[in-house]
């Protein structure tokens, strides 16, 4: 997989923010870094810098997302690894998610979910392999909500909030995404058929990125389709095969990239980053998983591939390459494999497994 990339130079080191959160964030994080440290010297050397976020920590001291850690990482690292939040279901009167916020704050506007099965033959081909390209800062993530008093009852609203420049910006990655993939697709998921203005601007909006000025012609060999949410999700499980690059707001593509993780085993496989035009932050797919947290039994390959997927985008493409050989050398010999995906190792004996094939 190829990224539109950061602007880099040759680097003498390697800062890496490391925000384990909350869960089982705590335990796949420190799998990320054992296994980006057993890559020496294939990379500059590397300075890890542990930073706090979390519900956790919000319930200790008020604050889920010190200023501290925010400047850190603007002003300090090259790039972060994110764990997990749990983040409660119920409104916490001072309380907002601080990934939500540190995504806004860094402007990584595109969260890249590669969702790609492991073939029994190293040669084979995949039988799913697919992109989910979720736009990151917008849509009802942006939480402005409202709850009134009627006479009828409450009554509560959200506003959603869909821009050009957003949508533009996420189509030219998506774009860039599939320029470098065999198939160049893209597919526009959306539900512009009820929601005619805010998911018509954005279908609109990435189906007039090939036609910008300034892309001249780049992506005249992309194909572009689109799909009404709903039935995406439908024939993303009857067909995955037919999907290439998604590209989705914010709430569709979160909705979608889990639900894909079902095809290849489980969300403890797939991985992510959180990227913008000056700094890209890993972030497994899954969530805290408090009901298995401290039984050392959480998977942490999609933690590992997200550490992979971070120096993918750095332009580290070797050190990358390695650590997905050396996950999908384990996925395929299946002996050391976590419970959610039916084995009885623990996170650690994953983790060994994983550096010995690197």
């Amino acid at each position: 997989m190829t990224f539109r990339s950061l602007a880099t130079t040759a680097r003498k080191s390697l800062r890496i923010g490391l925000i384990p959160a909350d869960g089982i964030g705590r335990e796949v994080i420190p799998a990320a870094r054992r296994t980006l440290e057993a890559l020496g010297s294939t990379l500059p050397k590397l300075e890890f810098h542990d930073l706090l976020a979390g519900f956790d920590l919000f319930t200790r001291t008020g604050t889920a997302l010190p200023r501290e850690t925010v400047e850190i990482l603007k002003g300090g690292c090259d790039a972060a690894l994110f764990g997990a939040v749990s983040s409660p279901s119920q409104k916490v009167a001072g309380y907002s998610s601080p990934i939500v916020a540190l995504r806004k704050e860094l402007d990584l506007y595109a969260n890249i979910r590669p969702v790609v099965s492991v073939a029994p033959n190293p040669e084979g081909k995949p039988s799913v392999d697919l992109i989910v390209v979720r736009e990151n800062t917008e849509c009802l993530y942006v939480k402005q909500e409202t709850l009134t008093h009627t006479d009828s009852g409450r009554e509560a609203r959200a506003t959603r909030l869909i821009t050009e420049r957003a949508s533009r910006r996420i189509g030219t990655m998506a774009f860039e995404l599939a320029l470098a993939r065999p198939r160049k697709q893209v597919t526009i998921i959306h539900k512009s058929n009820v929601l005619s203005v805010t998911d018509g601007l954005f279908r609109e909006s990435v189906r007039a990125v090939p036609k910008l000025p300034e892309v001249s012609g780049r992506f005249d060999s992309v194909t572009i389709a689109e799909q009404i949410v709903d039935s995406a999700v439908y024939r993303l499980f009857r067909e995955p095969e037919i999907y290439d690059v998604m590209v989705a707001p914010n709430l569709y593509g979160d909705i979608l990239s889990d639900a894909a993780a079902a095809l290849v085993g489980s969300l403890g496989l797939v991985p992510s980053v959180n990227a913008g035009d000056s700094f890209v932050m890993g972030e497994p797919v899954h969530g805290s998983a408090p009901d298995i947290e401290g039984r050392g039994i959480a998977n942490p390959l999609a933690a590992i591939r997200s550490a992979a997927l971070m120096l993918r985008h750095l332009k580290y493409e070797d050190a990358a390459n390695r650590i997905d050989t050396a996950v999908n050398h384990v996925i395929r010999e299946g002996r050391v494999l976590t419970p959610d995906l039916g084995g009885k190792s623990k996170t650690d004996e994953v983790v060994e497994a994983v550096l010995r094939r690197l």
